[in-house]
């Protein structure tokens, strides 16, 4: 078989699909398993303990998929639009929401597309092994891309690309095809470390050094307890998912905004404000966000991190009043966040009216 010509149309029939880069990556992460190790002995991973599970499959694909020789690797991009994101960050009444999460969860789609492109690699050459990802599994989906010559690991520890900068999703195909694996780019980040400066909780301790507790993406989405109150106020009104060290880098100039229907912005998630949200009952949070990856934290965590914002706020008699209409709430884990919030807007605001709210 013609493994280099196979490769070729691979990656034009990835173009088809909807995908913006295709690569091939070889499948020794030496380096990469290296840094895991350290990463975890850290324990920087915090709660994400999947991420210490499974051994070395993590970083060794053939002990995850037996057979795997090459991996392909796909990117999307998903950013709906391309506004400038700052002025919602800087306006405390509205709640900001990670671009990626405003439109339709994108594992579905990935992973259907993937499969896509191997039904027509099965048309081309038969059956062969095979097995798709996109976020699903223990991967290195930053390395292998890095390793597909699709991009380079930037110091914020996402992947980067000189014609792409960083907003897109990337998917996986294991295959058992001995395809000729690209080679890797160089880094173009060079002296710049804008991406570090302006994390909100410093949680990039240095280039290419994530502590994951620190991140407001991790305290947003993956913690499932309280948000430690020290960093409550470094989180602003972000309240899923954090983007200021993307919307800095200045790769992200040359990015391209998405096409994908699925990506497009739903129920006002790009200028929705934090008293508007909060107000949604537990039904209406799983209706409106049916085939969203916000729904996934459930309405719990959603009104806790809500909560947060509303604390942060600029003190107004609407913020108090939704404060104290979830004073009440059956939740603890909401109680408190509440109540940390209120006491806030007390603090900042000189507003008296929490002894309005019913007791917990």
């Amino acid at each position: 078989m013609d493994y280099a010509r196979l490769a070729q149309g691979i990656k034009a029939w990835g173009r088809e699909l909807g995908f913006q880069a295709v690569g091939i990556a070889a499948t020794a992460l030496p380096l990469a398993e290296r840094r895991l190790a350290e990463w975890l002995a850290l324990g920087w991973h915090g709660e994400m303990h999947y991420m210490a599970r499974h051994g070395s499959a993590r970083t060794r694909p053939a002990e995850l998929v037996p057979g795997t020789l090459r991996v392909i690797s796909c990117r999307m991009d998903y950013a709906a639009t391309l506004e400038d994101g700052w002025p919602v960050l800087h306006d405390g009444a509205r709640a900001y929401v990670a671009r990626y999460a405003r439109g339709r969860d994108y594992h579905k789609l990935m992973r259907a597309r993937l499969q896509s492109l191997c039904a027509k690699i099965e048309a081309e050459i038969g059956s062969f092994g095979h097995r798709v990802f996109s976020d699903s599994a223990p991967v290195m989906e930053v390395e292998l891309a890095a390793g597909a010559g699709t991009g380079w690991r930037g110091k914020h520890t996402l992947l980067l690309s000189r014609e792409a900068g960083s907003w897109f999703f990337l998917g996986e195909i294991y295959c058992a095809l001995p395809l000729p694996a690209d080679a890797p780019q160089t880094e173009h980040c060079g002296s710049c470390v804008k991406c570090i400066e302006v994390c909100p909780t410093r949680a990039i301790r240095a280039p290419y050094r994530l502590d994951a507790r620190r991140c407001i993406s991790y305290l947003t989405i993956e913690l499932k307890g309280s948000i430690p109150e020290d960093l409550r106020p470094l989180i602003g009104n972000r309240v899923y998912g954090c983007d200021d060290c993307q919307l800095v880098c200045p790769w992200n100039s040359f990015a391209q905004a998405s096409s994908e229907p699925d990506f497009a912005v739903r129920n006002g998630l790009d200028r929705a404000t934090l008293v508007e949200l909060f107000a949604w009952s537990e039904r209406e949070f799983d209706e409106r966000l049916r085939g969203s990856a916000i729904r996934r934290i459930g309405h719990e965590r959603w009104l806790r991190n809500l909560a947060v914002g509303l604390g942060n706020a600029p003190p107004a008699a609407a913020v108090v009043a939704a404060l104290c209409a979830r004073a009440g709430h059956p939740s603890p884990l909401v109680r408190e966040h509440v109540g940390w919030a209120l006491a806030r807007q007390e603090r900042r605001g000189e507003i008296d009216e929490t002894s309005n709210c019913p007791s917990a």
